[in-house]
């Protein structure tokens, strides 16, 4: 794995980050004996109607585009069936269990269930969880702890799993550190670890979630004109915890702004994150794809 000093520094000099992405391309082809890996999407919604309809046409764009693996996140527990059998059915493909922070009138998880439905084979994660304030509407934050103790329910099923979070934040960053100390996650042997997806938060919540252990994923938001301060936590993200997603359907970068989003699209995210830390597209390929194997403890 790549260390923590090869972290890039917003104001870091052209010749160091130069100096950082010919040691990563030293890293890739020893690790893999071409010059990068195929593109990994760590986050999306293949299981959603605008992508399920769709999937012959989505798995030869996937193939065109080099993007040969993804993880399909589950929302609510009602949809884990047909997001774990559509696992089961692709090959370099896998699933998570988790109910979104976002959805309410569904069926609550349990720690039993969460248990039980994360120790099925590819399952390799637990989420999409976490918090989210943005849309309190009439509601105060103290009226959220339904929302908060959902979000520790999943924490305690990930350490007890040994599997990692994906983490969902939104308004609530303090909140979202806070319960995952509180719950022990610390970046410690006995931590679940996990990622924060689709990143929006500034640098100082980037640098507290890395000190947690997580690691950072960034999607087609990196792409947008106005995301300068999304571009500037990537600049300081250590190579090895550096992960892309699409999100999709939603959030299709920069070409396809606008568009239904798929992963095929994958390669425009790593664009962006090759052209901010001066490297090749084909490095962030390589060390995404290993990343993702680390964190998600998945087979080459």
């Amino acid at each position: 794995m790549l260390i923590w000093h090869l972290i890039a520094q917003p104001k870091q000099s052209k010749d160091s980050l130069h100096r950082d992405c010919l040691r990563l391309r030293s890293y890739a082809c020893t690790r893999d004996h071409i010059g990068y890996r195929m593109f990994t999407d760590s986050h999306c919604h293949l299981t959603f109607p605008e992508l399920a309809l769709s999937w012959p046409s989505i798995s030869e764009a996937m193939r065109a585009a080099k993007v040969d693996r993804a993880l399909c996140i589950c929302t609510t527990l009602e949809e884990f069936e047909a997001v774990h059998s559509f696992a089961l059915s692709v090959p370099h493909i896998w699933a998570s269990v988790g109910v979104h922070p976002d959805n309410e009138g569904v069926r609550e998880p349990d720690l039993e269930t969460l248990l039980s439905l994360g120790s099925l084979p590819k399952v390799i994660a637990i989420g999409e969880t976490g918090l989210d304030y943005y849309r309190l509407g009439d509601r105060s934050i103290a009226d959220m702890e339904w929302q908060r103790e959902r979000f520790r329910l999943h924490i305690r099923a990930a350490r007890q799993l040994g599997k990692p979070l994906v983490i969902h934040t939104r308004n609530a960053s303090e909140d979202t550190l806070r319960l995952l100390k509180e719950e022990g996650e610390c970046g410690d042997s006995r931590s679940a670890g996990g990622v924060f997806h689709c990143f929006t938060e500034d640098t100082l919540v980037a640098r507290r979630a890395l000190d947690l252990g997580f690691y950072i994923s960034f999607s087609g938001i990196v792409t947008f004109k106005s995301a300068q301060s999304i571009r500037d936590v990537v600049a300081m993200v250590p190579l090895d915890r550096l992960l892309i997603e699409t999100d999709s359907p939603y959030l299709a970068p920069v070409p396809h702004r606008g568009k239904t989003n798929n992963p095929s699209y994958v390669p425009f995210v790593a664009q962006e994150l090759a052209r901010i830390r001066d490297c090749s597209i084909e490095d962030i390929a390589s060390v995404t794809s290993r990343n993702f194997e680390d964190l998600f403890k998945v087979e080459t």
